[in-house]
């Protein structure tokens, strides 16, 4: 009978580093991509080893990753443990990959308990976690479990649902997997434009930048991050606050600036105040064969109502086809219940593809 162990890697500093990590590491990403491929049949969503590893180095958010090794010695499952640095920091990030020719073996209730272990160890008292699905939208038919947000649901028996509520995790909530093939349509982009331009008017002017924010807006910067973790649809699931600083923030694009990927920034100011109501980036890999990624987008509560969400989307598109020409196409997550978000999305060109099932569980 195969025996099955759990090791809890050393995330590399660089790609450079000790070869022994940064083969142990390479291996944990190859297990999760896989896994996830196989589920949503969606190569575009997966990111390389080099473009991962920024993310994963946070001083404010250290990752520790695991990988589950058989007897012969290889790596057949993945997972990972997310959180605040601070000790009494609530919530945590868990995560758990089996390699598709390994399922149905006891590895995901192997790692799923060591890594659930964890986050009692370090006393935290809310847990999330996604699943991906190839599912898009509302519930079809019977079979499907539906978000409490009255918006998406996912197949009952997708093994992600059926493992997470095997559990005792709660489904929380939907988030929808589009796609823009690019070159997007040159008249639907220029008609919204004009639209929200006319919506916004002239109290509102928008900026746009390749790479590390530009000193004087990584304040305003620093804000919209921080209220991205309030400020989102989050469903009934509590998301406490993540406060970023500029020094966070200088840190973190010091981290990116080491990866093969661009982030571009669209933002837009408040005229009458200087500050900056909202902004979206898009995280576009050096590889002009490879789609992009839709990172952030927010708009201030208090400056909502004037089509800037519309703006940066279409702004964002083509400067990415400006500055980044031959990308095929753009990916990005949207809340089910972000329709003001998924309207510009479909009036530009976005498919739904897939979908990101949110799951919480809060242990007694």
């Amino acid at each position: 009978m195969t025996a099955y162990t759990v090791h809890e890697l050393v995330v590399p500093a660089t790609m450079d580093d000790d070869p022994g990590t940064v083969q142990a590491f390479r291996e944990w990403v190859d297990v999760q991509n896989r896994a996830e491929v196989s589920i949503t049949g969606l190569p575009e969503l997966l990111w390389t080893p080099e473009e991962q590893l920024p993310y994963l180095i946070d001083p404010d958010a250290p990752s520790r990753l695991f990988l589950v090794r058989d007897d012969e010695g290889t790596a057949v499952g993945a997972g990972s443990y997310d959180s605040k640095a601070t000790a009494d920091a609530p919530n945590c990030w868990l995560a758990v990959s089996v390699a598709p020719e390994h399922r149905r073996r006891g590895i995901g209730t192997l790692l799923a308990g060591y890594v659930e272990d964890v986050a009692r160890q370090q006393g935290r008292t809310q847990w999330k976690t996604y699943a991906v699905s190839r599912h898009v939208g509302a519930a079809s038919g019977p079979g499907f479990l539906r978000a409490p947000t009255g918006y998406g649901a996912v197949p009952e028996n997708e093994p992600g649902v059926r493992f997470l509520t095997g559990r005792g995790w709660r489904f929380g909530q939907v988030n929808r997997i589009s796609r823009l093939e690019l070159p997007a349509d040159p008249d639907a982009i220029a008609g919204i434009r004009a639209a929200a331009t006319r919506a916004a008017g002239d109290r509102y002017r928008v900026h746009t930048w390749a790479g590390p924010a530009p000193l004087r807006w990584q304040t305003d910067v620093a804000l919209l991050l921080t209220r991205m973790s309030t400020d989102a649809p989050s469903g009934d699931m509590d998301e406490p606050e993540d406060v970023w600083t500029p020094e966070r923030l200088r840190a973190h694009e010091d981290e990116l600036a080491r990866a093969p990927r661009t982030m571009l920034t669209v933002a837009v100011e408040h005229v009458p105040s200087g500050i900056l109501a909202g902004f979206t980036q898009v995280a576009v890999p050096d590889d002009s064969a490879r789609a992009a990624m839709q990172w952030d987008t927010l708009v201030l509560r208090e400056h909502r109502g004037h089509r800037l969400g519309w703006l940066l989307k279409v702004v964002g598109i083509e400067e990415l086809e400006r500055r980044f020409p031959g990308r095929p196409s753009i990916i990005t997550f949207n809340a089910e219940e972000n329709r003001p978000m998924l309207d510009v999305n479909e009036a530009v060109g976005f498919v739904g593809v897939g979908s990101e099932g949110i799951w919480e569980h809060r242990p007694a």
